[in-house]
């Protein structure tokens, strides 16, 4: 498969509201223009004071036709955007006056954009950390219900089309929950499932991964947080097709599954690889990447109540482009 092309065709057929928060930074203003030429957006909104952002638009020598600029510390919504965040956040002690000066920063009021369905999706991380990102998503948008763990996962295109779907499998969580208890596990297999629906167009078979099979690993903790989670896991998505705890091999390997775990349900079967920790995860992506010469897009947030995406902060104009996208494909 085509993982960019398919964004794309999805994307523009979807024709959902984007808000870009940094909208000062210079590959952020050239991926809009980009955006908005393509049809692949409704919408695109950059916040920022308006004479910064043509300021950067014409250092670059971009066109803001078409494209939206919001200052959210002159718009008409800074009232109700402020009452919005009081009623969020007044159980952690936010007052009213504080809540008028904290929803002007750009993450904030994009994702009050998107929580009051003014924006459909909201990417950033372009010059904010990944953290601060996570911080407006968990307070403003939250996570979907039934779950409390906002994760990451990989879009792994790989050479050879027998793996996964075409080619290409979900990785998670590779980015953001260092080290997930056994529920966050489970609720992290759940949101690579949905984006395996979402991104690969397929219904997933999961494999929580570990140094172990079927408890060849002995009662080592982290061999028993894996089965634990698929344990939850099962409960709280039955029809799913999972299984676990399952070494590398023995989740990809149909001889290998044979030989480790006779009568696994996913058996030759598997698009979705769930880490055990970020360690594996992250460590576990890269090689696939740089010695199986696999293509990594990513990593896309999940597990949100509504679509966000962080940026590497040394993301490319395209790589900002293909996250906006991909996001915006996740829009109901």
């Amino acid at each position: 498969m085509d993982f960019v092309k398919e964004m794309k065709a999805k994307a523009k057929s979807l024709q959902k509201k984007l808000v870009l928060p940094e909208g000062t930074e210079p590959r952020t203003v050239r991926a809009a223009r980009i955006l908005v030429n393509d049809g692949l957006a409704a919408s695109v909104t950059l916040l920022g004071k308006e004479s910064e952002v043509q300021k950067i638009a014409s250092q670059e020598g971009v066109d803001l036709e078409g494209i939206t600029i919001i200052n959210p510390e002159i718009s008409h919504n800074a009232g109700a955007y402020a009452n919005e965040y009081y009623e969020l956040r007044k159980h952690k002690g936010m007052t009213p006056e504080q809540a008028k000066i904290d929803i002007t920063a750009p993450l904030r009021w994009g994702a009050m954009m998107v929580r009051l369905g003014e924006a459909d999706a909201m990417v950033g991380g372009a010059e904010n950390t990944t953290a601060d990102v996570l911080r407006a998503g968990l307070a403003i948008i939250g996570t979907v219900p039934g779950s409390k763990t906002a994760s990451s996962c990989f879009v792994m295109q790989t050479t050879d089309p027998s793996w996964g779907v075409d080619g290409a499998l979900i990785f998670s969580d590779c980015a953001v929950v260092p080290d997930p208890t056994a529920e966050q596990l489970a609720e992290i297999a759940q949101s690579a499932a949905q984006s395996c629906r979402e991104f690969l167009g397929a219904e997933p078979a999961v494999a929580l991964l570990s140094f172990s099979t079927k408890g060849s690993g002995g009662d080592h903790q982290n061999v028993k947080k894996v089965q634990e989670a698929l344990a939850l896991l099962k409960a709280k998505a039955p029809g799913l097709l999972a299984d676990g705890e399952l070494q590398a091999d023995a989740a990809l390997v149909p001889s290998v599954t044979d030989k480790k775990a006779p009568g696994s349900p996913v058996r030759g079967k598997v698009n979705t690889l769930v880490f055990p920790d970020l360690g594996a995860g992250n460590i576990g992506y890269k090689l696939v990447q740089r010695l199986g010469k696999a293509e990594a897009f990513g990593p896309f947030l999940q597990g949100f109540a509504k679509p966000l995406s962080d940026l590497s902060r040394g993301a490319s104009v395209e790589d900002i482009v293909v996250t906006c996208v991909v996001t915006l494909s996740r829009a109901k």
